[in-house]
This record gives C-alpha cells, sequence and structure tokens, in this order.
C-alpha cells in the first residue's frame, strides 16, 4: 500500500513539475515576442495608418499585366529553371555520403561529430549569403546560383537524409550481410527500398523551394526571373513586374504539380 502510494504521489510531482515548466515556457515565450513586437515598432498603429492605400495605389499602377515582353523571358526562365535543378542535383549528390556519414551508428564519433558540424555550418549560412559569396568569386550569371542552391541545399539534404538513413531497419541488412551479400548489394536491397521514397519526397520539396530561391538570387546578379522582377520595379515598370510574377507563379504551380506526381508514382510502386 505505502509503495502505490509513494508511486502516486511521485507521479503527481512529476505532473506537477511538468506543468510548471510549460508555464514558463510559455511566460517566456510570451516574452520575447512582446519585446521583439516592441524593438520592430510592430504594435505601433501609426505605422500601418498607409499601409493599404499604398498598396492599393500599387496594384492600380500594376494593373493590368504587361506581356509585351514576353519573348524576351524564355532565357531568364530557363536559366531559372537550370538553376533549381542543377542546384538540387548538386546538393543531393553531395548529401547523400554526408548525411550517410552522420546518422548515427554509421560511421566512427569523430568523424560522424565533424560531418555534423559540417553540415549545421553550411545551413546556418542563407542561400542568399552563398550567392554574394559566389558572385564574388565567379562573376554574374547562373553559376553563382547553381553554387549557392547547391551549397545550402547540401546541408539541408544531408540533415534530413541522416534522419532518414537513422531509422533504416537492420534486421534486412544484418540478414544480408550474414548471407555473404556485398555491401552493393545490401545497400540495393536491403536499404535503398527502405529510404528511397522519402529521399525522393525530400529531394522534390527541396526543389520547389530551391525554385523560389534562384528567383531571390537573381537579385544580387545570379540572373533569371528574379534580376527581370528587380530590374522591372527599379524602372517603375509595375504592368511588366506583374506579369514576371505572375510567370514565376504559374512556373512554381507546374514544378510542384509534377513534384506530387512523382511522389504518387513512388507512393504507389512501394505500396504495390
Amino acid at each position: 500500500m505505502s509503495t502505490a502510494l509513494a508511486r502516486r504521489q511521485a507521479l503527481l510531482k512529476a505532473t506537477a513539475q511538468r506543468a510548471w515548466l510549460s508555464r514558463l515556457a510559455l511566460l517566456l515565450g510570451l516574452g520575447v515576442v512582446l519585446l521583439a513586437t516592441q524593438y520592430t515598432g510592430a504594435l505601433d498603429a501609426e505605422r500601418y495608418r498607409e499601409l493599404l492605400p499604398t498598396l492599393w495605389t500599387l496594384a492600380g499602377d500594376a494593373w493590368p499585366p504587361a506581356f509585351e515582353r514576353w519573348e524576351h523571358w524564355s532565357k531568364p526562365l530557363l536559366d531559372t529553371l537550370t538553376m533549381s535543378v542543377a542546384g538540387t542535383v548538386g546538393g543531393i549528390l553531395a548529401a547523400l555520403p554526408l548525411g550517410a556519414l552522420a546518422a548515427s551508428g554509421q560511421a566512427p564519433a569523430p568523424l560522424r561529430q565533424s560531418v555534423l558540424l559540417l553540415l549545421n555550418s553550411i545551413r546556418s549560412i542563407p542561400s542568399l549569403v552563398w550567392g554574394i559569396l559566389f558572385v564574388a568569386a565567379v562573376g554574374f550569371g547562373p553559376l553563382p546560383g547553381v553554387l549557392a542552391l547547391a551549397t545550402h541545399s547540401t546541408g539541408m539534404l544531408g540533415k534530413f537524409f541522416a534522419e532518414i538513413f537513422e531509422h533504416v531497419d537492420r534486421a534486412p541488412v544484418d540478414a544480408l550481410r550474414s548471407q555473404g551479400v556485398p555491401v552493393l548489394g545490401v545497400l540495393r536491397f536491403g536499404v535503398l527500398p527502405q529510404v528511397l521514397p522519402r529521399l525522393v519526397d525530400v529531394a522534390l520539396y527541396r526543389w520547389e523551394h530551391n525554385i523560389r530561391a534562384a528567383t531571390t538570387l537573381g537579385a544580387i546578379g545570379a540572373g533569371g526571373l528574379g534580376l527581370e522582377i528587380v530590374t522591372a520595379f527599379h524602372l517603375f515598370e509595375y504592368r511588366e513586374a506583374l506579369a514576371l510574377i505572375a510567370v514565376l507563379l504559374a512556373l512554381v504551380s507546374l514544378v510542384n504539380l509534377l513534384g506530387a506526381q512523382i511522389r504518387r508514382r513512388f507512393l504507389d510502386h512501394t505500396t504495390a
């Protein structure tokens, strides 16, 4: 009886501690939000007075969109698409071995920690900053955009790939090894069927992200639709800028639809 009572008291004490920690975390979060809004002036109503009229005026200046120069947009459109595809593929090729080394139990601890530190360092630097560095290193054009997207994608995909590799079921792998199957055979029949759908899913999401990131990199000299949009705004060609944004939205929508189709095909293949 005393043992049951002691367990109940310990459970009540642990519950009370968790509730206290939850309230403390909530108060700290609210304090951070209030400090941030106060520092940025987000609660200053005076700053919002001209917001809607200005947006309405800008929308009026940009409507209707002007597609007169559409024949000149094929190369920027192709540059943006090429940057996103090449950057994503480059990130995948670099992230696969790094993600495997960063997964727990796959490499010696010092090597794993070094790879994790490398991946954390790469993804902590925004792709825009990488773009500025590569523009300074190799000049203007799509190449610095590809390098920036590939570098940042390596850090992000490497982290996700490592988590995927960590959740591989070891039973098929150990069974194949016990039968003397070589390493490539173990990867082909024991690991790849488990991880491939999730690897493809993560890679497709990264590609969709890189389409938008490639547009942002155009603002710093990487070319593509981003440079065209920024130039149109600088020249106060708001109608042309709106048309370019519509083209960008169409491109992103097509990539999203293509990614959904590929995911569906892999899902059907794995469940068949």
